[in-house]
């Protein structure tokens, strides 16, 4: 169990200081170990491929190859490191999405939120090793279970059977989970295409609805489908998708 053993850490930053204070931060959680610090982007590539770390503390901002390409980099290494973000600039949250960031912690790092991003990394890899282990005795779904968007604390993650609806805005989705939303960078026919039919289904161009918050139908004057959502709320249905109408009623 990933619990069991220390959680082997590299970080990688290219001032001095900061990486100083990350190393004594690091010294104050039990079950770390510091593996290595680099103070560029291809030296923490280079590092990880040597040391195989469980976590990296990368830096944004770095001469070179920059964190969210060194996150790439990592990403295609089996096993990745869990990668938290530690950065002076809170513009590259939705960067960090896209290469599946375990948290996203802003300067001057607080040693509280470093402990919870530590324990969501911990918290990370032990899910990966049970669903690596689920699917050697299963098939693997082609669907998307997880979402992560940034929020004022860094990244949360958010299961896609919460989420009642998805709404277009612009080069953005909404992602809409109760009274809550969250922004991602992903495209309408990309998520439709990844979300499992038999939850969700696209009703208008810019709107995907999860099947069990659609509470009826009605038509509106002009015979235009209307579907009555689980808060109220109505979501137009768009002409080219009236036959989801159909399909979802029976008819």
């Amino acid at each position: 169990m990933i619990d069991e053993v220390p959680l082997r850490v590299l970080i990688a930053d290219d001032e001095p200081l900061a990486a100083e204070r990350l190393q004594l931060l690091l010294a104050r959680n039990a079950g770390v170990d510091l593996v290595g610090t680099a103070s560029d982007g291809e030296g923490a590539v280079r590092l990880a491929e040597a040391l195989n770390p469980d976590a990296v503390l990368l830096d944004i901002a770095m001469p070179g190859m920059d964190g969210i390409d060194v996150a790439r980099a990592l990403a295609r290494r089996r096993p990745s490191p869990a990668v938290i973000f530690v950065t002076a600039f809170d513009q590259f949250a939705v960067a960090a999405f896209e290469v599946a960031a375990v948290d996203y912690l802003m300067k001057p790092v607080e040693p509280a939120r470093l402990a919870s991003a530590l324990d969501r990394a911990r918290l990370h890899l032990k899910n990966r090793h049970e669903q690596e282990a689920a699917h050697d005795n299963a098939d693997v779904s082609p669907f998307l279970d997880e979402f992560w968007a940034s929020d004022r604390t860094g990244l949360v993650r958010i299961a896609s059977r919460d989420i009642d609806r998805i709404t277009a805005e612009r080069d953005y989705m909404r992602l809409h989970v109760g009274a809550r939303s969250w922004l991602i960078h992903h495209s309408m026919a990309a998520l439709e295409e990844r979300l499992d039919p038999q939850t969700f289904v696209r009703l208008h161009r810019s709107a995907i609805v999860r099947r069990e918050f659609i509470a009826g139908f009605s038509r509106n004057p002009s015979g235009r489908w209307i579907a009555r959502l689980g808060d109220q709320s109505e979501q137009p249905v768009g002409r080219l998708y009236a036959d989801r109408v159909r399909s979802i009623a029976g008819r």
